[in-house]
């Protein structure tokens, strides 16, 4: 899966939505009553670390089973420790993947999230650098 855009976090002010305190039924319909409770900001909700914080738009089936799809934006924090099984962002030769980071003593791979792709071995070789950790998923239906 590659990366085709990124982007800046720019936080210029709060994104304030109401927020349902109500569960929202998967099964039966629940009767709707004026359940907001307040406003949600989706930067207090998603953003951790705001100047660590970027987004990048993915291209790629190789992490669909990880709930990555082609054209979705992550949202990825360089703030976080990189630790085996994070979903990364990584520059491999020069080139921005999404993968899961699997650590096995001295030996580090890139894992896809599709059984179709097979891991990629980090050789002494290569140029390989963490670049962040992905934490959310921006995903349209």
């Amino acid at each position: 899966m590659e990366i085709l855009e990124v982007f800046s976090f720019s936080p210029e002010g709060p994104v304030k939505r109401p927020l349902f305190t109500m569960p929202v039924a998967a099964g039966q319909p629940i009767p709707v009553d004026d359940h907001v409770d307040s406003d949600l900001d989706l930067n207090d909700y998603l953003i951790r670390h705001p100047a660590a914080t970027f987004f990048v738009r993915v291209r790629g089936e190789s992490m669909i089973e990880a709930g990555i799809h082609d054209g979705d934006i992550l949202i990825v924090d360089s703030s976080i420790e990189a630790i085996d099984g994070k979903i990364v962002i990584v520059s491999v030769d020069g080139d921005l993947t999404v993968k899961t980071l699997r650590i096995n003593g001295s030996e580090v791979y890139l894992e896809a999230q599709n059984k179709q792709f097979l891991p990629l071995k980090i050789e002494p070789y290569m140029e390989f650098q963490i670049i962040g950790v992905v934490t959310s998923v921006i995903h349209r239906l």
